[in-house]
């Protein structure tokens, strides 16, 4: 029989709340954390709003002695870590170290420490360039890091996906415990609010320009011209359902769902992918559409993508055929991060029985044909719902989770 794997810890830092249950009451009550970006001067870029992780001191979470070796992804993800781990009740001796796995997604590595370093490199001289800066960077070096403090020896690795990544990641611990390892820490943060890394998100076209808060991330919405870009993101323990009840675990839900597929390049004539994906997933989960309570949308606030996922989600469900929500507009879009995060707030939503809004979204574009929850959260019933990332360059990510069994 095929394991079952269910989320037992969460551990969240977003620019609206850090910690998961100060996140979710906030996003309740519909705070936003977009303003303008305060780590650095934005004035000679023309997008200067960002979501930004506030209230973290990063040596009241992190060991004094990997504070120099880190860049604030890692930080952000070592302090994730901590609290998921805490969280779902293990210590570092429940289980042996090679039962333990890590596999996170990254989006953009260590950009804010790689443009320290290059910078000692180019005004002082090589000498001045962290020995760190090596490592510090890559991709992988959240996983590799978590993996070191936690003593985590089982499966590990990382995806690089841009947003769909974040789901990605999951869905790979997903199949780690269905293989038979225990535990599996996964998720992803992202960090690249800094000269550097907004520069090459600027630098694709596709980030809003207004300097109002209330107006700059606008998913499914007439005025939607961009999105606006956030740090943060979620990391999660997976454990198989039936150990997790033995050992007395509380589950959060089900990870019970999954596909991804890749949309054909631009001017193809090809069709996008995202509908197979939705429908991949909830073949995966073994449900039909009127099976989905909600659906967190990527809401990518440009026309042409939000026209492609409205349409993809009008397909599967129908006209207006299920609630749609897009909580990242009080977060803007935190790449690898995004996803893990939206997973959480899927879980909650199902726990407490209500989903949270899609905030300054006023004026819905016409003909997308889905029932957006605009203004306040909306009471709802069900026992699964839909989560999907997506990431330039054509991924398509779609992930079903459950309430926890009463069994």
């Amino acid at each position: 029989m095929t394991a079952t794997a269910v989320v037992t810890g969460v551990g969240v830092l977003a620019p609206n709340g850090i910690g998961a249950e100060e996140y979710w009451s906030a996003t309740l009550r519909g705070e936003s954390g977009i303003g303008r970006i305060t780590r650095f001067d934005p004035s000679s870029y023309p997008s200067r709003l960002a979501g930004e992780v506030t209230g973290f001191a990063v040596r009241d979470h992190v060991p004094s002695r990997l504070v120099p070796q880190t860049d604030r992804t890692t930080q952000f993800a070592l302090a994730g870590s901590d609290w998921a781990l805490a969280d779902c009740g293990l210590t570092a001796d429940s289980l042996p170290a090679d039962e333990r796995g890590v596999v996170t997604a990254s989006a953009s590595g260590g950009f804010e420490f790689g443009q320290r370093e290059l910078g000692h490199l180019w005004g002082k001289d090589p000498k001045h360039v962290s020995a760190y800066m090596s490592f510090a960077w890559f991709y992988a070096v959240n996983s590799g890091q978590v993996s070191i403090r936690h003593d985590l020896r089982g499966p590990t690795g990382v995806v690089v996906a841009d947003q769909a990544g974040g789901l990605d990641a999951v869905a790979q611990a997903r199949r780690r415990i269905r293989k038979g390892t225990p535990l599996m820490l996964t998720g992803g943060m992202d960090a690249s609010l800094c000269p550097y890394g907004l520069a090459a998100q600027v630098s694709a076209g596709i980030l809003s320009e207004s300097e109002d808060p209330a107006r700059a991330y606008l998913p499914f919405d007439a005025a939607a011209d961009g999105h606006v870009p956030g740090e943060g993101g979620a990391m999660l323990t997976l454990e198989d359902a039936e150990r997790a009840r033995e050992r007395g675990a509380r589950s959060y839900g089900e990870i019970s769902g999954y596909a991804a597929t890749f949309d054909p390049r631009p001017g193809s004539g090809r069709p996008a992918n995202l509908e197979r994906a939705v429908r991949g997933a909830l073949a995966d989960a073994g449900l039909r559409p009127d099976d989905i309570a909600f659906v967190l949308a990527d809401g990518a606030g440009e026309p042409e993508s939000d026209r492609v996922e409205a349409q993809a989600l009008t397909a599967v469900f129908g006209p207006e055929g299920v609630p749609v929500t897009v909580p990242k507009t009080m977060t803007g879009r935190l790449y690898s991060g995004a996803g893990p995060l939206d997973l959480v707030t899927a879980l909650f939503a199902l726990r407490d029985g209500v989903v949270p809004p899609t905030v300054h979204v006023d004026r819905p574009a016409t003909g997308y044909d889905i029932d957006l929850v605009t203004g306040s959260p909306r009471p709802v019933g069900g026992d699964a719902a839909l989560v999907l990332a997506r990431g330039r360059g054509g991924f398509n990510s779609a992930m079903v989770v459950r309430r926890p069994s009463a069994a």
